[in-house]
């Protein structure tokens, strides 16, 4: 047997036992098919990645340890202010409708404390949203925690990086967190000054070569501000001169953010301070962290977090049942449409018994193959009365999902399976009538400058087209 017939059959038997540990791990059949294909139509190349984005890390003991960590931070620090279990059997019982089945889900399936004494202000854009981050970090008296997937050295970055070195240099304990993938350019000109005026900054599982794949894929995408405990911000923007609202590439930015106060902001802090356990091993239990809020609104929110370390993909299932739940209308605004079967299946179920479904998706890619993978979609959901349109003034980046007249999710999950299942995430679902309202008004704002999509048209697209969508789909379970 020659050299060659050897690394052949070695190969080969890699290639096998790679196939059965991915076949041993019982993802999904779509996920699972994808990987396969990968190993064997892509040889030496399909082996690397599956090694360094492919293995399932959702249950290695990094992330059980912080799934038991978070738990006991949460539940320790928020047991003396909000009765939680009692409010959710309070809403099952009153609430018939999607309310009624989201509070005591993701009651159980997250741990998410139902609050009802919040104010809650939705920012569109950039402008509006630093603007009062910004603002809000001017007037800190105690703390600054801040949590982003993305930090770039801009115009907005350094505007953050001054106001924070300011703050820190007043005596305001401030952290930061960025995530090593999303933030993977920032160097150390932008965070040593940060440093060197005292604010503390993690870095959220940093990568390192060569064995970098177990944490390639599970990265932290929560965007965070809690100031002194009473202010949170949450949404889709990232600090990066993009979101300010113009971009060279892709024209207006439209995004959408969340500023809350009140009894939210506790369940926020929790979450930023469970992942500060996580990345420094520095556990913080100093009820300071949670002063006092007084009356501010009676807004009903509820703040879930989904990763690779929680039991059960909380967002994901909320998302589900509040389309199947759904009576009069689901409005989604989300910059990828890459959903699992069962979310796809919920929302042609829902059009086809008559309730109003309408998806706006941007209509420029800045993921050429995702853009591809979303659109493969477009044909059947057209054909059982789903509308979609894509935004015609630039990209829409937002992540919003409004349901009939009392329930809004707005935060950092996108409709796709790395949101889902792989990465870290954190949603504010807002039970009021008012959001709602206000929300729905901002989408159908948006829907005046996008172009509908047609079945009739969209049927009637080049081949090259439909083959290129088709093949996207294929590999969008590992996209």
């Amino acid at each position: 047997m020659n050299l060659f017939q050897v690394f052949t059959t070695i190969y080969t038997i890699v290639n096998i036992i790679i196939a059965i540990d991915i076949l041993l791990d019982n993802r999904d059949p779509s996920s699972t098919v994808a990987w396969i294909m990968v190993l064997f139509l892509v040889p030496g190349v399909g082996i690397f990645l599956y090694f360094y984005i492919g293995r399932n890390h959702r249950k290695q003991k990094t992330f059980i340890k912080k799934r038991r960590e978070d738990y006991e931070i949460l539940n320790h620090l928020l047991s003396n202010q909000l009765g939680f279990i009692d409010y959710g059997e309070m809403f099952k019982r009153n609430f018939d409708d999607t309310r009624g089945k989201i509070i005591p889900l993701l009651l159980n399936n997250t741990k998410a404390p139902i609050t009802v004494n919040n104010k809650v202000k939705v920012l569109q854009n950039g402008e509006s949203t630093f603007s009062e981050m910004i603002r809000a970090i001017e007037n800190a008296k105690d703390h600054i925690h801040i949590e982003y997937f993305i930090i770039k050295d801009s115009h907005i970055g350094r505007m953050l990086q001054a106001t924070l070195i300011k703050k820190a240099k007043e005596g305001v304990e401030v952290r930061l967190i960025y995530d090593a993938v999303g933030s993977f350019r920032l160097g150390k000109d932008f965070l040593n000054p940060l440093r060197e005026a005292g604010v503390h900054l993690k870095v959220f599982l940093p990568v390192t070569l060569p064995f970098f794949g177990s944490r390639l894929n599970y990265r932290n995408h929560r965007k965070i501000l809690v100031v002194d405990g009473t202010i949170g911000f949450v949404g889709g923007l990232n600090i990066g001169d993009e979101y300010l609202g113009k971009n060279k590439k892709m024209g207006f930015w439209r995004d959408t953010h969340l500023m809350l106060q009140g009894e939210a902001v506790y369940v926020l802090q929790g979450i930023f301070l469970a992942d500060w356990y996580f990345v420094s091993n520095e556990n913080i239990d100093n009820l300071r962290y949670f002063p006092s809020q007084g009356y501010c609104g009676e807004k009903i929110v509820q703040i879930a977090s989904s990763g690779p370390d929680s039991h059960w993909a909380s967002i994901h299932q909320a998302y589900f049942s509040a389309i199947n739940t759904a009576r009069d209308r689901v409005y989604i605004t989300t910059p990828y449409l890459v959903p699992d079967e069962g979310i796809l299946l919920a929302l042609k179920t829902a059009a086809l018994r008559g309730v109003d479904v309408r998806l706006l998706l941007p209509i420029k890619p800045d993921h050429r193959t995702v853009f591809l993978a979303s659109k493969s979609h477009f044909e059947e959901l057209l054909e059982a009365g789903v509308k979609i349109y894509q935004y015609g003034k630039g990209f829409v980046h937002g992540k919003v999902f409004i349901v009939d007249h009392n329930f809004v999710s707005i935060g950092t999950a996108n409709l796709d399976i790395r949101s889902f299942k792989l990465n870290f995430e954190v949603n504010a679902f807002i039970y009021d009538k008012e959001v709602n309202r206000k929300t729905a008004k901002d989408f159908f704002e948006d829907l005046r400058v996008s172009k509908r999509v047609y079945l009739e048209e969209y049927v009637k697209r080049p081949v090259l087209h439909k083959i290129a969508e088709s093949v996207a789909r294929i590999f969008s379970p590992i996209l």
